[in-house]
């Protein structure tokens, strides 16, 4: 054969070799990526469409520990929160996790049937105490409607505040009392043992609540030892009536 012949058919040859292997990692490089890509896709969907059981929080406070220490002192409040009632939230989780009663709120899990222990005790304290933290909000004088809406209801001013307050002093042990409204959004006053509340199946009289004053022993023990009517009679000073109107049905 001719050499000069022979050389360029040795390169052709010798190129197409040399191009071929990088074809074939090209494209088994682009399989790789896609494999890479689809599992990462797939996650996703099982991220949305998973249902989840709701997790619940503490809420923010809108005013300092030390916002009412003429009536609450400052480390009863900080403890009070940060502990107790984060405690709460705590354990409702875990509760809810074991438990679960998916997408609803609390109000509605609250409103279920035969709650296991664990939800009832734990919701309880976290729908109680989120509420009473908003209602004692500094400001907020009681409007000539809703004055108007307590005569109604209890014939005075100081007739109400006196019905509240022996509500808490009465409940035996710990637990809280209450002002809410029935079905014919009539106003009444009453309590609830331990971390139970009115929008429990359980409750002595089921009600809406928009009014609620915590008579646990943590809530002001510091300050006034075991003089828990005192305590009562003060907290009516620090109520931010307002919010307590804005509750009603």
């Amino acid at each position: 054969m001719d050499k000069r012949k022979f050389l360029k058919t040795t390169m052709i040859a010798s190129t197409g070799l040399a191009t071929a292997p990088s074809i074939i990692l090209s494209a088994c490089t682009s399989t790789n990526k896609k494999k890479d890509e689809e599992p990462n896709a797939e996650e996703e969907n099982t991220d949305i469409t998973t249902p989840t059981v709701a997790t619940f929080t503490l809420p923010k406070l809108n005013y300092a520990y030390d916002a009412f220490t003429d009536t609450v002192d400052a480390m009863t409040m900080e403890i009070h929160y940060s502990k107790h009632h984060q405690g709460y939230v705590n354990k409702l989780n875990k509760a809810l996790a074991e438990n679960p009663i998916q997408g609803k709120s609390i109000d509605e899990i609250l409103k279920n049937d035969n709650l296991p222990e664990g939800v009832r005790n734990n919701g309880g304290g976290h729908f109680n105490h989120s509420l009473f933290w908003d209602i004692l909000t500094p400001g907020g004088s009681m409007s000539e409607n809703f004055k108007s809406l307590i005569d109604q209801n209890f014939n005075s001013m100081d007739a109400f505040k006196n019905e509240l307050a022996d509500a808490g002093k009465k409940r035996f042990g710990s637990g809280w009392a209450w002002l809410c409204q029935d079905a014919d959004k009539k106003l009444f006053i009453t309590s609830t043992p331990n971390q139970d509340n009115p929008l429990m199946t359980v409750a002595e009289k089921q009600g809406h609540p928009i009014l609620g004053i915590d008579v646990w022993e943590h809530a002001y023990y510091l300050k006034y030892q075991n003089k828990r009517g005192d305590y009562l009679n003060n907290i009516m000073n620090i109520i931010n009536w307002e919010k307590v109107e804005g509750k009603l049905l």
